[in-house]
């Protein structure tokens, strides 16, 4: 099965379990279609694989395992059971999973992890979703044993160990090759540490089915296509640059020519009418000379910023930016326009230094550090739950957030936050969010709608990045390679 494009809550994830019982169909129904939707991805994943061990805990987790170990036993495999908790702790379907399974001529050993070499492939069953704390340190040592053990390993809903919710590690988690998840997916698969442990993600939704109603609204929506189609139609035939936006970039402290440079193409990659940047009188001739497509205006005052804050249809405000006093006059300024903005870089920091409030409506674009200025924490605090940041980032009043970094999310008051599931670590180069926040001011200068430029920003911006990945490596990747590369994916109608 495809994996949909919305995510949920474990709470809410409990919720349609518990609906599903409800409305007649066993609890053991469910653990049995989750045996067979597991059995079906191992032998998608791995067709030649004949000795499968099944490393059991004591919850539901290790009933599905259970299950699976019975399933394909009878389907010729040698399939076995180490169980980190002893058979006579189970309860409930779990138990009747366990017994069932032994009836059927299985065998059920204590865990023993020099038994691991035996597999061809694990079956992580040993916590589910309902864990909340760390791992005790008896099943540390579990998951220490599964992951040093050097064989391939298929998570049953997701990697034991890891929070559902938050993707963060708690305490120790196993490293899953692949991770076939039930019901509806679980934000912590797509959040932190999530996509890193669970390896290649397989779905498969029990024949649950999820209502429409308020309690399952998703709590994240991953990025697609449709973001690309509606954010950038084909353009007419007539059509000239004045009906695509002007755009202004706001930055290039001392020293800093490079990030409006940057921005600017940017913008003007993903089909901005017009781009103009505002910045020192030395760094004209620099950006100029680099990119004569761009308009370069040298400004010393507020005065000098005024008149083209005037004529411009959004502001990007922050590439290199800095924040000595000059930098604040443009800030200020800017700020008082009363134009589109998105705000990134040393104009976030300025937000904090000059106790600021973002206007309503701007975007604002902060990596983790910078969301942990704004929130009075640091990146550790915000990466630690990146969608509580989230939440908190738009209490203080913005439009839209981009929250940078590795699964980069997009909110908007009262809207189902998105998540960018591309890009790749090679994009962790100086000048990449500068390229973003051109990318975002120059979809906003066309669609006017502030959501959906952040959304197929990120997405193209992302997209660029994974197709340099891919042509030369991860390393080495140049922001100004990735601007280039934005016209390849800014044009999804042809």
């Amino acid at each position: 099965m495809s994996l949909p494009s919305k995510l949920y809550a474990v709470e809410q994830v409990r919720a349609l379990d518990a609906r599903a019982i409800a409305g007649g169909v066993p609890g053991y129904t469910l653990m049995k279609r989750a045996g067979e939707a597991a059995l079906r991805a191992l032998r998608s994943r791995w067709p030649r694989a004949l000795r499968v061990v099944v490393v059991a805990g004591g919850g539901n987790n290790g009933g599905d395992g259970y299950v699976l170990a019975r399933f394909a036993q009878a389907a010729g495999l040698d399939a076995w059971v180490l169980a980190a908790v002893p058979p006579a702790r189970l309860g409930g379907d779990a138990r009747s999973a366990c017994d069932d399974f032994i009836a059927s001529g299985g065998r059920v050993l204590p865990f023993d992890a020099s038994r691991l070499a035996e597999a061809e492939v694990i079956v992580d069953a040993l916590l589910g979703t309902g864990l909340a704390e760390p791992v005790r340190p008896g099943i540390v040592q579990v998951i220490a044993a599964v992951n040093a053990c050097g064989r391939p390993v298929l998570a049953l809903d997701l990697p034991s160990g890891l929070d559902a919710d938050r993707g963060t590690v708690l305490g120790a988690a196993v490293r899953a090759d692949s991770t076939i998840c039930f019901v509806a997916l679980k934000t912590g698969l797509f959040l932190g540490e999530g996509p890193e442990l669970c390896g290649r993600l397989a779905f498969d939704d029990l024949e649950v089915g999820i209502p429409e109603e308020p309690a399952f609204q998703p709590r994240l929506e991953r990025l697609g296509e449709a973001d690309l189609t509606r954010a950038l139609p084909r353009r007419r035939r007539v059509a000239h640059k004045g009906e695509f936006g002007r755009v202004l970039i706001v930055g290039g402290g001392p020293g800093m020519p490079g990030a409006v440079r940057l921005a600017g193409e940017a913008a003007l990659r993903v089909g901005a009418g017009l781009v103009s940047v505002a910045t020192l009188a030395e760094h004209v001739a620099a950006v100029v000379g680099s990119r004569p497509e761009l308009i370069c205006h040298a400004v010393a005052t507020p005065a000098d910023i005024a008149p083209l804050l005037a004529a411009t249809d959004v502001v990007a405000l922050g590439p290199g930016l800095g924040r000595g006093a000059w930098s604040r006059a443009m800030f200020v300024t800017a700020l008082a326009a009363g134009k589109p903005l998105v705000i990134d870089a040393d104009a976030l920091n300025l937000l904090v230094d000059l106790g600021e409030r973002p206007p309503a409506g701007a975007i604002l674009t902060p990596h983790p550090g910078e969301a942990g200025r704004l929130l009075r924490t640091d990146s550790a605090g915000v990466q630690a739950d990146r969608l509580a940041a989230l939440e908190q980032l738009l209490g203080l009043g913005a439009g839209v957030v981009v929250l940078k970094g590795a699964g980069t999310l997009i909110g908007a008051p009262g809207r189902t936050p998105a998540l960018c599931e591309r890009g790749n670590p090679g994009m962790a180069a100086p000048g990449m969010g500068d390229v973003l926040t051109g990318a975002i001011a120059g979809l906003l200068a066309q669609t006017r709608d502030a959501l959906l430029s952040a959304r197929a920003g990120v997405l193209i911006h992302a997209l660029a990045g994974d197709e340099l990945a891919r042509l030369s490596g991860e390393r080495g990747i140049l922001a100004l390679e990735v601007a280039e590369a934005l016209p390849r994916w800014a044009n999804p109608n042809g």
